[in-house]
């Protein structure tokens, strides 16, 4: 396993919640897992999807891969279920999750302040 890769562990939580290989949308899927390293290699580096290494296949495939597992909620399944996992197995401390709205900016009108007139 190289950096930025999943582990055999990891990959075997989440391959149940992916679509199968073939969806009957364009050509068939060869390599799930190589799809999703190319996706993470891209979130963990920050770079632009046509840097992405060749060695996780072409990066407009890989993109268009990331955009339909995100509008058929592929990556929402993934997420409750490894979600529910760790939550159930005492994984998870919800004492650490807290939201905090002093870091949300807000318009000058938001707090009371006068619009400027346009005369």
């Amino acid at each position: 396993m190289e950096r930025h890769e999943l582990a055999d562990e990891q990959w075997e939580q989440l391959v149940e919640c992916l679509p199968p290989l073939n969806t009957g949308r364009g050509c068939k899927m060869h390599d799930r897992r190589r799809t999703i390293n190319g996706v993470l290699w891209i979130l963990k580096t920050g770079a632009p999807w046509r840097d992405l290494p060749e060695k996780f296949g072409k990066w407009n495939s890989i993109y268009v891969r990331f955009r339909l597992w995100q509008q058929d909620g592929t990556w929402d399944r993934i997420f409750h279920a490894l979600l529910l996992k760790h939550n159930v197995d005492g994984e998870i401390d919800w004492s650490l999750f807290c939201i905090d709205g002093s870091i949300v900016r807000a318009h000058k009108a938001a707090a009371g302040a006068l619009k400027k007139s346009r005369t």
